[in-house]
């Protein structure tokens, strides 16, 4: 291992892990979001968080005189390896300054540590796992992410590919505002039809059940992805973390359900984009945060899809189309002006035409790289 990396082993170097950011981003980099310490103290704590359940993982700084000048996670997901039999490792929470030798040093820990578990390849960045963060940006550097989307200096794709590591995969986030998205008449006359069913029912979720509502979030979620790229299903305790999470920031006019016959079908979940208050916190939640978040929460103008699934025995039926609809029509009422959708993968056909259908803009592109070990 380099002379210069360290495991993370005690507080004070999970401090480190957590504060690197922040010299790195410093005033240059003003669409960076601080995640909240708070969360990231969460998702690193290997006795509690759920992806540690079935995965290996380590962390790793790059100290030179004092200074941490880059981090990096490198993660063994059994339950990835064993749905897809393979033996693919992943980085991730990688940050670096502008320096060649520091992100080679960060990488080639990374694939040793992954080559000594008998990993033959590497993917990522992913914050761990495929359901969580992941994508290097590599177009859009304009504006902040959205909720959960990630960001990064530009120089960073220099550093992969310098370091070895090829794109194989693109991940793409549309927006569209008020002014600009088409609802045709063919659209609204195709929805309408679509509900018109008597066997169908489009409706938002309900808060007074919301762990009977997350359970059937579940059950569609891992039935409609189970097809697509990289995709592990949720275990139990990571969906019901993540829902705890969310709940607080849940607005019931953009989580939709789709039901056939009382049985879920599909769903959309959207949330207002909370990084426009994020942006601002500095990655501190208390003692004033937690207000500003509160209290802030109606003044957002901007929301992303973050999800939306149909269960194969109800696909082309209309409701991917009636979902995306019915939340563009409760967000403008809610004076939503703007919405971000992704991540959608560079193959989704279907899901990519129904974006370019209501005048939305491919607007960031992030990639997903690897190397053979």
């Amino acid at each position: 291992m380099h002379k210069n990396i360290k495991i993370v082993k005690t507080k004070k170097d999970l401090k480190k892990f957590i504060r690197c950011p922040y010299s790195i981003y410093g005033k240059l980099y003003r669409n960076w979001v601080p995640p909240l310490e708070l969360d990231m103290k969460e998702r690193l704590d290997k006795k509690h968080y759920p992806f540690f359940e079935y995965s290996d993982s380590e962390f790793f700084i790059y100290e030179e005189d004092g200074e941490v000048l880059g981090r990096i996670t490198a993660s063994v997901n059994h339950r990835y390896n064993e749905h897809f039999n393979k033996k693919t490792g992943f980085f991730g929470f990688f940050e670096s300054v502008d320096r060649q030798y520091v992100a080679d040093a960060l990488f080639e820990t990374a694939f040793e540590w992954l080559k000594e578990r008998g990993m033959e390849d590497i993917m990522g960045p992913f914050n761990f796992s495929t359901n969580e963060e992941g994508g290097l940006l590599i177009k859009g550097f304009d504006r902040p992410p959205m909720l959960l989307m990630t960001y990064n200096p530009e120089y960073y794709i220099k550093l992969y590919e310098k370091a070895g590591l090829r794109k194989i995969k693109e991940w793409w986030a549309w927006y569209v505002d008020k002014w600009n998205v088409r609802i045709s008449d063919r659209m609204k006359n195709f929805v309408k039809r679509v509900e018109s069913r008597e066997d169908t029912v489009i409706r938002t979720i309900n808060m007074k059940d919301f762990k009977n509502e997350v359970e059937r979030i579940k059950e569609i979620y891992n039935e409609a992805w189970i097809d697509n790229w990289g995709f592990v299903p949720y275990t139990d305790a990571e969906i019901d973390k993540l829902a705890k999470d969310l709940k607080m920031i849940v607005d019931p006019n953009l989580v939709l359900f789709a039901e056939v016959n009382g049985e879920p079908a599909g769903f959309l979940i959207a949330f207002r984009d909370v990084h426009e208050i994020l942006i601002d916190l500095k990655g501190k939640l208390f003692p004033f945060g937690i207000f500003k978040l509160l209290f802030g929460m109606k003044k957002i103008k901007h929301m992303r899809v973050v999800t939306l699934g149909v269960k194969k025995k109800f696909r082309r039926r209309g409701f991917d189309v009636a979902l995306y609809y019915n939340v563009i029509e409760n967000a403008r009422k809610m004076g939503i002006v703007g919405s971000e959708m992704s991540w959608i993968l560079d193959d989704n056909v279907v899901m990519n035409n129904i974006l370019k259908n209501i005048n939305a803009t491919k607007y960031k592109i992030y990639g997903i790289y690897g190397k053979e070990l």
